[in-house]
């Protein structure tokens, strides 16, 4: 069978998430305002998480203590998981984003740490409530 006729998925690792980007526009579709400096340097970009990588892998505590040569498997690692998630509006820094294409849809994989807040819908929040 033909390897390029079987179904393809993305699948996001470490601290990503990979966005489905909007145009820049001075206001975003979920009612954020983006001050003009920001729409004309491209300094900001927003748009919708479609997927998220499982976090920054934690070491094991035991694993500190051996000698850097040894090799161990790993069973079951473990992760800090990424703060957004799927369906999540993101407003994060345009140049720390990396442009992909898959299956002629543009994306963008953005590292957690330049992800500047995250729009959710209020059902969906486990805080109390904020702003």
């Amino acid at each position: 069978m033909d390897s390029d006729s079987s179904p393809k998925r993305l699948i996001v690792v470490g601290d990503r998430v990979l966005v489905s980007p909007e145009e820049g526009e001075e206001r975003t579709r979920v009612g954020l305002y983006l001050p003009q400096t920001a729409v004309d340097a491209l300094a900001v970009q927003g748009g919708r998480i479609v997927a998220t990588g499982p976090g920054t892998p934690l070491a094991e505590p035991a694993s500190l203590d051996d000698e850097p040569w040894k090799i161990h498997a790993r069973e079951g690692a473990r992760y800090v998981p990424v703060q957004a998630r799927v369906g999540d509006y993101a407003l994060f820094f345009r140049k720390a984003a990396v442009e992909i294409t898959f299956e002629h849809k543009k994306y963008l994989v953005v590292p957690q740490a330049a992800i500047l807040v995250l729009v959710r819908a209020k059902d969906e929040l486990d805080e109390p409530d904020e702003p």
